[in-house]
């Protein structure tokens, strides 16, 4: 047997009173989402700690079956690994977020999406600037990469936790001078890049400004067991963002490019299924990871994170079920919710189903109410593959 597990990442939602107590996964069409779970069983997967951060490093980690209390270090670590980036034993890597800040606020988490290509110029001049504090390395967007040699015991904010607030509350702690020195480079980053002619060219285009470089996320590298030794299945991670791809090579996973992956609404959804159908005609275990869920959740809209899941559902599902052959598992799990109300991510359990040949399913639609009325209850991360392999 042969398993396809995709990861909505942010999918699970509260209900929203606007849209009459319905969550966002209730109010989508979704007719091949809601085949998956009604030939399956349904459950809850608790993927995150309460004394962890409540991120999707800490709930993939989790999902595969890596105990963050014994592998987990941040979240720059992880996203390095996926850009091959070499860093040293003594050396720290920071996420860089390229945001937007105005009068003193964060105005926006992702700089209005900035492009990779404007994110490559951006950190390019960053890079000129700041060569003597560390080094920057583009990656996805507005997800960016820094390593430094300092900056290893100090607390950092993620920049979606403090979106119109001041900045300067949120600075890295505690003040010695490791935070003085890498809380100034963050500083004068908005005047170096305010006057980019990339930041130029946006505003005039009506477009929001990659003007602040944001460090956070920080740790040295981790180790990680194999996945093929851990749960004796040779497994492919597919995914757009560099967290997710990361915790893959780490883990010594087949970790494919797959042409117009995005991490944004604009994914290439088709190309993701594509490839997760041929992956499992080599391997035992395809991780497919879509992230725009969690970017409608943060952004508080319902109406695009409908729109996100009925796109993932008519271009990514349909597709996967019309090609994969009867010896294979699939399994849909969403590693936590980002309610459009919050805006971030919390820590409730999130609905989970297991489809597989010759399985009697729950009869259930995929969301959150399903999830709690499904036959496999609670279910820890941990044990979620042990479980989709035994079920």
């Amino acid at each position: 047997m042969k398993h396809l597990v995709i990861v909505g990442d942010g999918m699970a939602d509260y209900p929203v009173e606007e849209a009459n107590g319905k969550t966002p996964l209730q109010a989508a069409e979704k007719p091949n989402m809601d085949e998956i779970a009604r030939r399956g069983r349904m459950g809850m997967l608790r993927t995150l700690r309460p004394n962890l951060p409540r991120g999707s490093d800490v709930a993939n980690l989790i999902i595969l079956g890596y105990d963050p209390y014994s592998c987990y270090t941040g979240r720059g670590p992880l996203e390095a690994a996926a850009r091959g980036v070499r860093v040293g034993d003594n050396e720290v890597v920071f996420r860089c977020n390229l945001i937007t800040v105005e009068e003193n606020r964060v105005v926006d988490y992702s700089g209005g999406h900035v492009t990779t290509s404007d994110a490559e110029v951006l950190i390019s001049e960053l890079n000129r600037r700041f060569v003597n504090i560390g080094r920057f390395y583009t990656g996805v967007s507005y997800r960016n990469i820094f390593v430094s040699k300092w900056g290893g015991g100090l607390r950092a904010t993620p920049p979606h936790d403090i979106v119109g607030e001041e900045y300067g509350k949120h600075l890295l702690k505690p003040d010695n001078e490791e935070s003085r020195l890498l809380n100034r480079m963050m500083v004068e980053s908005i005047r170096i890049l305010s006057e980019n002619q990339v930041n130029i060219r946006r505003r005039k285009a009506g477009d929001r400004p990659a003007n602040m470089a944001w460090i956070w996320g920080q740790g040295r590298m981790p180790s990680l067991e194999p996945f093929s030794l851990k749960h004796g299945l040779r497994g492919v991670v597919i995914a757009a963002v560099d967290l997710i791809k990361g915790i893959g090579k780490l883990a010594q996973m087949h970790v494919p490019e797959v042409p117009g992956a995005t991490g944004y609404y604009d994914t290439s959804y088709e190309n993701k299924a594509a490839y997760a159908v041929k992956a499992l005609e080599e391997f035992d275990f395809v991780y497919l990871h879509v992230e725009a869920p969690d970017e409608a959740g943060h952004e508080g809209s319902f109406e695009t994170k409908v729109k996100v899941i009925e796109e993932m559902d008519r271009r990514l599902l349909k597709k996967i079920l019309d090609s994969v052959e009867e010896n294979v598992s699939i399994s849909i799990l969403v590693d936590h919710p980002t309610p459009v109300s919050v805006r971030n991510h919390t820590l409730d359990p999130t609905p989970f189903t297991v489809m597989k040949p010759g399985l009697k399913g729950d009869g259930l639609p995929f969301d959150e109410n399903s999830g709690l009325k499904g036959s496999l209850g609670l279910v820890d991360g941990m044990e979620i593959v042990k479980l989709i392999k035994s079920v």
